[in-house]
C-alpha cells in the first residue's frame, strides 16, 4: 500500500479516469471492500455489486471497463452472470475477471468457454490482481507493481 500524497479531488478524478471504471461483484463484503479498495487506491473508478443479478442490474449505468466477478454467489452466480454479460451486445464488450476459489481445471476451461479474459483463485495476491485489471482496462503497467 502506499499513501496518496495530495493532489486532491480533481486529480484523483482525473487519474480515475485515465485508468478506467471497475465493478467488483462479491456477495463476501470483507472480499467485496478488499477489491475494491485496492483497486481504488490503484487510482480506478470503483462501484460494486453483491451478486450476480445486482452486477446486470447496475452494469449498463456503470459503463464499466472491467467486472471482477465471484462464482459462487445466491441468486445468480458467476457463471450465468459472465453468459449474460457476454450475450447482450451493451456488455459483450466488457472485460471480465472471475475471481474464485473454485481452481479445478475443469472451472477454468468453462470460464474460457464462456469467454472471460482471467482467471484467479482465492486467495489471491492483491497486486496480481491489480496487475490482471490495469492490463486489461488498458491502463499503462503501474510504476510501483
Amino acid at each position: 500500500m502506499r499513501a496518496h500524497n495530495g493532489g486532491g479531488p480533481a486529480t484523483l478524478a482525473r487519474v480515475a479516469q485515465a485508468l478506467g471504471r471497475v465493478l467488483v461483484v462479491d456477495d463476501d463484503e470483507v472480499i467485496r471492500q478488499l477489491i475494491a479498495v485496492n483497486l481504488t487506491l490503484e487510482g480506478f473508478d470503483v462501484a460494486t455489486a453483491v451478486d450476480g443479478q445486482d452486477c446486470l442490474d447496475k452494469v449498463t449505468a456503470i459503463g464499466p471497463d472491467v467486472i471482477t466477478l465471484d462464482i459462487m454467489m445466491p441468486r445468480l452466480d458467476g457463471w450465468v452472470t459472465a453468459m449474460e454479460l457476454r450475450k447482450n451486445p451493451e456488455t459483450s464488450h466488457v472485460k471480465v475477471v472471475l475471481i474464485t476459489a473454485r481452481a479445478q481445471e475443469d472451472d477454468r476451461m468453462r470460464g474460457h468457454q464462456i469467454g472471460v479474459d482471467a482467471y484467479l483463485t482465492k486467495p489471491f495476491d492483491p497486486a496480481e490482481m491489480i496487475r490482471i485489471v490495469r492490463e486489461l482496462a488498458g491502463a499503462p503497467p503501474s510504476a510501483f507493481g
